[in-house]
């Protein structure tokens, strides 16, 4: 790190000053789309501070694409450890799930949403989005989407035929990710 470099918590001298912590969101802006900037450390921050998860969640409808995109990468990593700092933005996140085309947020929510604690009708809400994110361009959307439908599928039993269905076809028809993904899947949720 940088001698010029701000922690987002606390405060740094410098020449004397006292300057102002940096704003989570301001390490996430800047560069271009082929880069995370900073999103680990903005991860590893709010780790250890989740009372900064809601302005990291905001972040998810900011009109910089870069600061969405590295948000909800952020935001999934925390809630890899943390998925209780999911539940106040249920709606949020579901709104969000069937509105956003921009893919980084897709491949994220695709993994966020599973973590919830959801009802019938947001389950149902879910993996109509999740179906949806299949038809995209992008490999990686369709490759988190089983994913996550994978994830809801243990949760729900209803779900289970209907989702191994979808692996066996993917893992035929799907792109070379999409098929690796689905056979590690399919190994799981047979087993289990």
């Amino acid at each position: 790190m940088g001698a010029d470099r701000v922690k987002v918590s606390g405060s740094k001298r410098s020449g004397g000053r006292t300057r102002p912590p940096q704003s989570i969101l301001a390490r996430l802006a800047g560069g271009d789309r082929r880069s995370i900037g900073e999103a680990d450390q903005v991860a590893a921050i709010v780790s250890r501070e989740p009372t900064l998860f809601p302005e990291l969640m905001a972040a998810l409808w900011s009109e910089d694409l870069l600061v969405r995109m590295r948000a909800a990468d952020a935001a999934e990593k925390v809630s890899r450890k943390n998925p209780e700092l999911l539940a106040s933005h249920k709606a949020e996140l579901l709104g969000l799930m069937s509105a956003t085309d921009q893919q980084e947020l897709r491949w994220h929510l695709a993994a966020m949403v599973p973590r919830l604690a959801l009802n019938a009708k947001d389950r149902q809400r879910a993996v109509a989005c999740l179906k949806d994110y299949l038809n995209d361009r992008s490999s990686i959307v369709k490759t988190f989407a089983l994913n996550g439908l994978a994830d809801l599928a243990r949760s729900d039993s209803a779900l289970l035929s209907p989702v191994i269905e979808l692996l066996r076809q993917a893992e035929r028809t799907g792109t070379p990710a999409m098929k690796a993904r689905s056979r590690r899947l399919l190994l799981n949720l047979e087993r289990g």
